[in-house]
This record gives C-alpha cells, structure tokens and sequence, in this order.
C-alpha cells in the first residue's frame, strides 16, 4: 500500500548487513527530523527483525523486497553480491516508479556504496543519488587510490594482490601494507573477485554528486586537509550521535542480563570483547587461547560470542567463569560501553565499534582480522593513540595489553581529548552545517523537478 504524505521522500539503499544497516538507519532518521519521509528498502530477512523494533510515529517508511537466499545458504559476501547484482535493481525501479509519480516523489536516493547497482537505477530515473560511505574516509581514500596503486607496481590489476613477497606501504597510508587491503579476504579466487567488486564500486562512485561518510572531521590529525574528491564530500559521524534513536534495531536477540550483572562489578574493572556480526571472526585455536587467557586474567569480562562460535572453548569454561565472566551471543552494546563498571574494549576494529567506544570514552584492545579493520586499528594505535594492538591470545601479551590500556594516564587523556572534539558543541555544529548544506541541495532539486 502506498504510503501517504506530502513530504519529499527519499529513499535508503542499504547493504544487507548489520554494520551497513544500522548507521543508514541513523541517517535516515535525521532526514525524518528534518521534514523528509524516509522509504528504507531491505530483503525480507531485515525488513521483518528491524521494522518491528521501530514505533510508527518515527514516519520511515519501511519496505521489504523478497529473499533471493533461501534459509539453507548463508548470507555471505559473494551470495549477498549477487543478489544486489541480479535482484535487488527490479525492486528499486518499483519502488521508483510508485514513489516518484506524484508532486511529492523521490527527490533522492542515498545508497550504501556497497550496493552500487542501485546508483544505476537512479541514473535511469533521472533521481539524484548521494553515496553513503559507513566507514573511514580514509578508507573511501585507500580503495580509491587502487589505479595509483596499480601504477606504481603495488598490486596486480587483475587481482589486486601485491607482488610476491611486497609488504611495500600503500601511498598516503603509512599506516597500512599492501598485505593488510581490504580485499584481501580467503582464498585467490574471493580475493580476486572481491578486488573486482570493488572496482565495479568505485567506477558506479564516480557518477555521485555527493557522498555522506559517517565519520568526523578529526578523522584525520588537524594539520592534514580533507582529500579531494570529484563528489561534495560531508562527514556527518558520528550518526549515533546525531540522530538520537532511543534504541537502534538488531538482528539479533539481546542478552540485557550482563547490564544487571555489570552493576554488581567495580567502576573500570571489566574488560568488554566483542569481535563483530559480520563473520566468524577468530578461528577454534584463537577462540581457545582468548579463553585461556581470560582464565589466567581473573578479571571480570563480558565476552560476546555466538553459540556457533564456541567448539574452540576449553571443556568446562562456562563453569570456571560463572564468578567473574558473562559468555552472551549477542549484547546492548551501547548500554554496556556507556556503563562505569567497563575499564576497556577488546575489539576487531569495525567502524561502528570504535565510534561507539570513542562516544563512551572506553580505550581499547584491538585485533582487527579483515577487511578494513587493519587500517582502523592503525589509526587507532597510531594516529589517535587511544588502544593498543594484540598480535595474539598468548596469556602475557593479553594480561600486559589489558593492564596498559587501563592503567595508561595519559592514553586515557588522548581519549578524553578526542571524545570532545567528536563530540562537543563545535563538532555537533560542523556536522550539522553539513547536513543543512547537503539538504538545501536536495530542497532546490526537489523545488526544481516539481515546478
């Protein structure tokens, strides 16, 4: 049924996937403040964990397309790829074309990079389309500096893997080694076709008249000028931030236990670890060493682990914790980063994860495994300085990085220092320039195609 309303809509893409779901839905829910009617188009699989967990009178309109994969196959990276290739444009056109008939139509698409297919359907629309970018601007800047990259020898064209034996650094990223791309994820045939994914990405990207990066100005050090791009780029992060949702849907049921048990511990004296939604992030041999070592520690932990994950655990580790240790699949992580009684963040360094640690002044552990954990963590470590790095579960290296990251003075400023220039009063205002500059863009296109 169409929805009725004479706001201008417009529409959200997202990729399928917690991480990329999460802050759009944010984004979407700013455009709601601001007088726009939100259609937020996800598979079935989404549509039917997220629409229910969010009230009517927020007004984003919610709309399901069907599963092209069915319960037996997992929702992976090349199985979800597909489905955006193949499936996913026949319903953007639909929704276009119910939408887009009336004074009040789709005056704009924002579309999550990954699901670049949807940058064409609105090209054929003659929609206006924004990228949205929800991650590192570094790391739009790293997968945009691939052609360099080819030129100068550091990766094959065909493949985007380094030469053999290059640990070469990549170009304008001291931080990060031809070894740690972020495509660089399996076997050489994913490699390959993942390096491939995101150059089709990056050729849709250059069409864009803008990009909205769900990250902050002080991204990079002061001194350093925003890249330029051939889109007008707006960083308006953190979402969690600005958009102010009284509670952000998941795809997964909550244990709010640990909140109730994370009363009864000590201010900073427990140590969080949660290693993402996305993939099986640690193997059984990691997943073993960790549990030794939090054996070792004896401090009290909160460690996010699903059910699937846990034939690496040592016979009888749920009974030698029950003391001192939470063992949940799935967690508040936001109510439990803002909670006293947490001291520091065991993380792979996905985006979301280290904004929301920043937002609840939390220093962090990382031990990032793919994708564009690497150059997170090396801003992390070394630009911002706010955790540490962990090359391994060895019981030492986890007891002296959980000691350092909660008893360094002045790692606990650094965090300090950058909580608020993210989150002060000027930050709050930059990024809301941003939003009214982008908009007003949007209010003449709008005012432009209904005369």
């Amino acid at each position: 049924m169409k929805h009725v309303s004479n706001k201008p809509r417009v529409l959200f893409v997202p990729y399928p996937a917690q991480g990329h779901v999460t802050p759009m839905l944010m984004l979407a829910a700013v455009f709601q403040r601001r007088g726009f009617l939100p259609i937020f188009l996800t598979p079935s699989y989404i549509h039917r964990h997220i629409s229910s967990q969010i009230s009517l009178t927020n007004e984003i309109l919610f709309i399901s397309m069907p599963d092209t994969v069915d319960d037996n196959t997992p929702h992976d990276f090349f199985t979800i790829e597909t489905a955006l290739e193949t499936t996913m444009p026949s319903y953007v056109r639909r929704v276009l074309g119910e939408y887009n008939s009336n004074e009040s139509g789709v005056v704009c698409m924002v579309v999550d990079l990954l699901a670049s297919s949807a940058i064409e359907v609105g090209k054929e629309y003659g929609v206006a389309v924004a990228g949205f970018w929800p991650a590192m601007f570094a790391t739009y800047n790293l997968i945009s500096a691939v052609p360099d990259m080819v030129k100068n020898n550091l990766i094959s064209s065909d493949t985007g893997c380094p030469g053999e034996g290059s640990k070469r650094c990549v170009p304008n990223q001291p931080l990060l080694s031809t070894e740690e791309l972020p495509w660089l994820i399996g076997t050489s045939s994913a490699r390959k076709a993942r390096f491939k994914f995101w150059t089709r990405t990056m050729v849709r990207a250059k069409s864009l008249q803008w990009i909205l990066v769900n990250s902050f100005p002080e991204e990079l050090p002061l001194e350093n000028p925003i890249p330029k791009s051939s889109a007008a780029v707006f960083l308006v992060g953190p979402l969690s931030r600005h958009s102010n949702p009284a509670k952000t849907p998941t795809f997964w049921e909550e244990d709010d236990g640990c909140l109730q048990w994370l009363e009864k511990q000590s201010p900073n004296s427990v140590v969080y670890i949660s290693f993402g939604s996305w993939v099986s992030p640690i193997n059984e041999s990691k997943v073993r060493s960790l549990a030794v070592a939090l054996l070792g520690l004896r401090k009290p932990f909160i460690w996010v682990l699903k059910s699937n994950w846990r034939d690496g655990l040592p016979i009888g580790f749920t009974q030698k914790i029950q003391r001192y240790g939470r063992l949940v699949s799935w967690a508040p992580q936001m109510e439990i980063l803002k909670h006293r009684a947490v001291g520091c963040y065991l993380t792979h360094c996905g985006w979301n994860s280290i904004m929301e640690a920043i937002q609840c002044r939390k220093r962090l552990l990382c031990f990032p495994v793919a994708g564009d954990q690497f150059l997170n963590c090396g801003y992390v470590v070394k630009v911002w300085r706010i955790g540490l790095k962990l090359n391994g579960f060895g019981e030492k290296e986890v007891e002296e990085g959980v000691r350092k990251v909660m008893e360094d003075g002045e790692m606990k400023a650094r965090m300090m220092k950058l909580h608020e220039r993210i989150m002060g009063e000027d930050a709050n205002s930059r990024v809301n320039s941003s939003f009214t500059t982008f908009i007003k863009d949007i209010n003449k296109l709008s005012f432009d195609k209904f005369l």
